[in-house]
């Protein structure tokens, strides 16, 4: 049964063949949206549109220069595609660095730029930003990740400021550590830098300052993504949301 809500909009997930991304095409669809699913996978992709009756986007959004001149019909856009990589600094490679922020601010960035004018002439729009706990804290390690989710929360920002009038939102959602492929490989990778078990990485590592001692679950913020794209949040605009079972309550 079609959840109310979104009939007759359009949204665009990126990163949205698995995780997060996955979960909230999903729920966005549930709710009525035409969901466009943006990924590298492009198999995936495609799995996930028949499965949602929306339509997949296989698209590199690293390489940039296709997006430079690109116009977005959507209603709703959901930038959640990322990737971690974990190195002390004076270690981190910098083609690793530039890959990151290439993919989580230069690519939300002129997606955001793509779909503006279209929100703007029908005086609607909805951008949530899937940022992180690192968007608002740091972690050591994660020296790219938490540069690129703190600017996006400034684009995000911004946006909201300047779409304001023109009917547009714009949030960030930020989860603690999510149950998804990307926080399984942190999980190892965090457990070969310290030299513990992946169960002590969980426990000790990650979950060390939640007072909730659970990773989050992928449908849980794509809840949360829902309502932001929702008539009901009309009114929330520049906000950035925790899910992060009290992490920044400390």
């Amino acid at each position: 049964m079609t959840a109310p809500g979104l009939s007759g909009r359009t949204a665009l997930v990126t990163g949205g063949a698995s995780g997060i991304g996955a979960a909230c095409a999903r729920h966005l669809a549930a709710r009525g949206a035409q969901v466009t699913v943006a990924d590298l996978d492009d198999v995936a992709a495609k799995t996930l549109a028949e499965e949602i009756d929306g339509r997949a986007w296989h698209v590199d959004l690293l390489d940039t220069d296709q997006l430079a001149d690109l116009r977005l019909e959507t209603d709703i856009l959901v930038n959640n595609a990322g990737i971690q990589t974990v190195s002390p600094i004076e270690e981190f490679r910098v083609e690793d660095f530039r890959r990151i922020q290439t993919l989580m601010v230069e690519a939300p960035f002129l997606l955001i730029r793509a779909a503006l004018p279209h929100m703007y002439a029908q005086g609607f729009g909805r951008i949530v930003n899937v940022s992180s706990v690192h968007g608002l804290r740091a972690s050591a390690f994660k020296v790219a990740y938490v540069t690129a989710k703190h600017a996006l929360e400034g684009m995000s920002k911004v946006t909201a400021l300047e779409g304001g009038s023109h009917g547009v939102t714009s949030n960030c959602v930020n989860p603690g550590y999510v149950s998804t492929p990307l926080v399984q490989k942190q999980i190892a990778d965090q457990a070969q830098l310290h030299g513990v078990s992946e169960a002590d990485v969980v426990e000790k590592v990650m979950l060390t300052e939640s007072a909730i001692k659970r990773l989050v679950e992928p449908d849980e913020v794509a809840s949360l993504v829902g309502w932001l794209a929702s008539a009901d949040a009309g009114m929330v605009t520049g906000a950035s949301y925790t899910i992060d079972g009290g992490w920044t309550a400390r």
